[in-house]
């Protein structure tokens, strides 16, 4: 902790939040590669929540290195970074009451690990969303593994940096077997089943 900073205490609880919103706030994290489905998927649950009367915030990868972000490259130091940025931004929606949904990359276990431990149990929610790195590069509209590939873009993950799988995550989707619709509706149950929301 800093020195004189201190953390200030309100009159409104997490708990109170979340009584009023009948709902646990919550953080679940999408990681993959790039071009795997996490943005997908994500946007489709986030929709599913609101037509469901949740409270939900989306925090994408991209969206976030335009303004909060914006000043980090791709190396491994920034990328940490951009982890614990969102991280702390994340663990705050959380305690706002929010279903926070988070769809980074976030190539490195103990980045992730970091995030996981400053929720409370079972309010971090580890999403794998898997697929063959072949399948992934034919799905990119953006060209961005071309790129890489010819070494125009460095520190890309999957090409040029490495991708760090989950070793036990609490939902494995694989986006090559499963539709999007499908993947939301295994999100959804494990929620559901987690007693995030009734």
């Amino acid at each position: 902790m800093k020195k004189n900073i201190f953390w200030q205490e309100t009159k409104v609880t997490s708990e109170d939040r979340e009584n009023r919103m009948r709902q646990k706030g919550c953080v679940i994290w999408f990681t993959g590669l790039s071009g795997s489905g996490k943005s997908t998927v994500a946007a489709e649950l986030e929709k599913r929540l609101i037509q469901d009367r949740h409270f939900t915030y989306l925090l994408d990868g991209d969206n976030i290195r335009h303004g909060i972000n914006a000043d980090l490259s791709f190396s491994p130091a920034d990328r940490k970074e951009n982890i614990r940025r969102i991280g702390e931004i994340a663990r705050l929606f959380r305690d706002a009451g929010l279903i926070t949904l988070v769809a980074f990359i976030s190539p490195y276990k103990t980045d992730r690990n970091k995030v996981r431990g400053k929720c409370e149990a079972g309010r971090f929610i580890e999403v794998f969303v898997d697929c063959p790195l072949e399948i992934c590069e034919q799905r990119d509209v953006k060209g961005l593994y071309k790129l890489a590939r010819k070494g125009n873009i460095t520190d890309f993950t999957g090409i040029s940096a490495p991708y760090e799988k989950p070793d036990d995550p609490d939902i494995h989707l694989n986006t090559a077997l499963s539709t999007v619709e499908e993947c939301t509706d295994t999100i959804f149950r494990y929620l559901k089943n987690k007693m995030i929301f009734e």
